[in-house]
């Protein structure tokens, strides 16, 4: 009996939805056919059901309008969020180039530098990548790229965009130790110009080595230039190494011009002093360059002949 009661609810349903879309339906098809006519009379009745249905229309359509609204801004939204993580990820991108057109910025400054430092015609040289620092209080030194099979020699002078670093101390196949000017052990020939007074240059673990050996009797003042002296044989005379600076009542130490801070390329020059002598001076007595004459045209002495009694140079 519930079944039977279950079935003609449905029944009853499905007829009630089939009448309401047919009517649905018919009223569409009545309002197009309204809407469409061309006729004054028609034209009244639908002005009268705008008119009729315009509030409720403004009602209707204000919630529509702001859940319009609201979908738009929502989209826009996603949008912007989306762009948002797109930008950061660019930016972080850029920041790595940024950060690598940095460096390569200053790595091309320095080789700029390196290019610019002023050197003897005769003096080659060798560039090379410092590879490892050996810096500490007792110890500040470096390793190069370049050896032995790329022509540099034990004792080479190691210069940068700036002026002097070192020397080398250690020399393999390919790569070489560098000891450099502020290095406990690091003593080097120097002049102070342009008063032209010679000096040591000493090494005590800090930037400004100590100027030893000094005449005091001549006048120094701040910020004059130092050079090598190149006495030794072991670095080129006229290297630029730094200037004088003032520590204390006549204590002077010299400003270094190379930059340990920011080290990476140096140059190894090679520099071989001529000191052959092959061949005498062209004065032998002092007595015969006084008169005008030399060794070879000097006097030869007179021998007597047994034979002849005669005399002969």
């Amino acid at each position: 009996m519930a079944r039977n009661t279950d079935r003609m609810d449905a029944a009853i349903v499905r007829t009630v939805r089939r009448i309401l879309f047919g009517g649905v339906i018919i009223l569409s098809l009545v309002l197009i056919v309204l809407w469409r006519t061309d006729n004054p009379r028609l034209e009244r009745v639908r002005m009268s059901l705008v008119d009729a249905t315009a509030p409720a229309i403004s009602w209707v359509n204000g919630p529509i309008a702001l859940l319009t609204a609201m979908g738009r801004d929502y989209r826009n939204f996603a949008d912007i969020y989306e762009q948002n993580r797109s930008l950061r990820r660019e930016i972080q991108s850029l920041q790595g180039w940024r950060e690598r057109a940095r460096v390569l910025e200053e790595e091309n400054a320095r080789l700029r530098a390196l290019n610019n430092v002023q050197l003897a015609p005769q003096l080659a040289f060798v560039t090379g990548d410092v590879i490892a620092d050996s810096g500490g209080p007792f110890l500040q030194s470096a390793l190069v790229n370049v050896g032995r099979q790329d022509g540099v020699a034990d004792g080479a002078a190691a210069v940068d965009g700036a002026g002097l670093v070192g020397r080398v101390v250690g020399l393999g196949e390919n790569s070489a130790r560098l000891l450099f000017l502020t290095d406990y052990s690091s003593r080097v020939p120097v002049v102070v110009q342009p008063s032209a007074q010679r000096a040591i240059l000493t090494g005590d673990g800090t930037r400004a080595p100590v100027l030893e050996f000094l005449d005091r009797a001549v006048p120094i003042n701040a910020g004059h230039l130092i050079e090598t002296t190149g006495d030794g044989g072991v670095f080129p005379p006229g290297l630029p190494v730094g200037q004088v600076i003032s520590t204390g009542p006549g204590e002077w130490r010299g400003s270094l011009f190379a930059d340990f801070a920011r080290l990476e390329f140096v140059r190894l020059l090679t520099y071989a002093p001529d000191r052959t002598i092959d061949q005498p001076g062209g004065l032998v007595n002092p007595d015969d360059a006084l008169s005008g004459t030399t060794g070879d045209d000097a006097e030869q002495p007179r021998v007597e002949t047994a034979e002849t009694g005669s005399s002969a140079e």
